[in-house]
């Protein structure tokens, strides 16, 4: 990955890019993030992202598109049992969010199918800014009615760099203004938990809308 991460920015660098081939843009949109590997009843947590872009021409079919976006990702899980003692029935629920935010960095490489319809894949990194599980317990029946909330700082538990995989879709509908789907792959194990084996990884789609500066 880290090889793929080197080989785009080279590709940049080594590039001849006049200034009228390049465009600066701010994109943000809706987050549908999750966690696979080791884990389970893990569930899709919904977030935003929002960052800044810039697209470099090289032909044109071809473009290359660093960013730099802000992304509120992680998962959601709930769990539930009920059990009878002494003729009176319990029923214990437990709800939890953890909420992770990066600062990631995407390189695409785009492809133009047509003048206002790309395709685009690349690497990614990510760095972990917070990581914060908000989870509520509760108890009810034979009398008892008790629930508890609480905000954990999990962030000692996570890796602070993470590396994934993009692949998306954009449309252009006009000079300026675009719309675009994307999902990113995991590629990371994201867990520091000391002592525990586990991997896991971030997943899931991203859809944005944005603006370009001429």
């Amino acid at each position: 990955m880290k090889k793929l991460l080197f080989a785009a920015v080279a590709v940049f660098a080594l590039g001849n890019v006049n200034a009228q081939d390049m465009k600066f843009g701010v994109k943000a949109g809706l987050n549908v993030f999750t966690l696979t590997g080791d884990v389970e009843d893990a569930e899709s947590l919904i977030g935003a992202h929002a960052g800044v872009f810039a697209e470099f021409k090289i032909s044109d079919k071809f473009s290359f598109q660093p960013e730099l976006v802000y992304s509120m990702q992680g998962a959601k899980n709930e769990e539930s049992s009920t059990e009878t003692f002494g003729g009176e029935t319990y029923t214990e629920k437990y709800e939890s969010k953890l909420k992770l935010s990066y600062i990631n960095i995407p390189l695409m490489a785009k492809y133009y199918v047509s003048e206002k319809f790309s395709l685009e894949a690349g690497p990614q990194i990510g760095f972990l800014m917070s990581a914060k599980n908000d989870f509520t317990y509760t108890l009810t029946g034979g009398g008892f009615d008790e629930s508890e909330s609480a905000n954990e700082d999990v962030k000692d538990g996570f890796k602070g760099i993470d590396f994934g995989f993009n692949f998306g879709l954009a449309y252009d509908f006009t000079e300026n203004v675009f719309a675009g789907a994307r999902y990113n792959l995991g590629l990371g194990d994201i867990n520091d938990v000391d002592g525990s084996d586990a991997k896991i990884n971030n997943a899931g789609f991203q859809v944005s809308v944005g603006y370009k500066f001429n």
